[in-house]
């Protein structure tokens, strides 16, 4: 009998390879699957293939070989019209350098990013106030990426990737331009999104950070080497 409790499935992977010109191959039959609610780190070394696996889960690439499930549609039978409306719909991203426009507003910059999710710009708006409030700025609603320190600016990022409510978010290095506390802060309240229900892989060479979630995915040489829950609490 099926057990309609079980976890519903976000990333499915089988068998991925990506090759790019020269017969240089970035990953190898990689098998991953990440269900509803969990928070893991995809960690491996300079060069181990981490990036080409965002990318991949991401939707910004296609692989080579094998197949992708993003929150159940087929990644590679999608036209690239219909994987730009999946990405925006189903997956939000932090990066290391933030990518905030320097000349708008906390608001405007997480408004922006619902640009294409066919809002009207009023909801746009009253969305990014509330992923602002959310992760703790809603006193800095009008202050510019210059009025923001570097732990503010990627809570601006954090705001803007999860005011669509994705089914993934997918952070690359998170800490990687902060100073330790505004780490650990930042750290700390992706912690606090999963315990409320967001589906989080942090992407990271920092053994450290990794350590410090669930479930940690090793990656060297194109391949998946260890896949460990480390009992760690979220």
């Amino acid at each position: 009998m099926t057990d309609e409790r079980l976890p519903s499935t976000v990333v499915e992977l089988k068998g991925v390879t990506k090759e790019y010109p020269g017969g240089v191959a970035a990953l190898r039959g990689v098998d991953l699957t990440v269900t509803a609610g969990e928070l893991l780190g995809l960690v491996g070394p300079s060069g181990s293939g981490k990036s080409t696996l965002l990318h991949i889960v991401g939707t910004l690439d296609r692989p080579t070989a094998g197949t992708v499930a993003i929150a159940g549609h087929d990644v590679p039978s999608l036209s690239d019209r219909a994987l730009s409306a999946l990405r925006a719909r189903h997956v939000g991203f932090v990066f290391q350098s933030f990518h905030l426009v320097p000349g708008l507003s906390a608001r405007d910059n997480v408004a922006e990013g619902l640009l294409y999710s066919g809002l009207p710009r009023a909801e746009r708006r009253r969305r990014a106030v509330r992923a602002l409030e959310r992760v703790g700025l809603g006193d800095r609603l009008g202050h510019r990426p210059h009025q923001l320190s570097g732990g503010q600016k990627q809570r601006v990022a954090i705001a803007r990737a999860v005011a669509g409510e994705p089914d993934l978010l997918l952070a690359d290095e998170p800490t990687g331009a902060l100073d330790s506390a505004s780490g650990e802060a930042v750290m700390e309240l992706l912690r606090e999104l999963n315990r409320d229900g967001a589906t989080i892989a942090v992407i990271t060479h920092d053994q450290e950070i990794a350590a410090a979630l669930p479930r940690q995915v090793r990656i060297r040489d194109g391949e998946i080497v260890a896949d460990e829950w480390n009992g760690a609490v979220a």
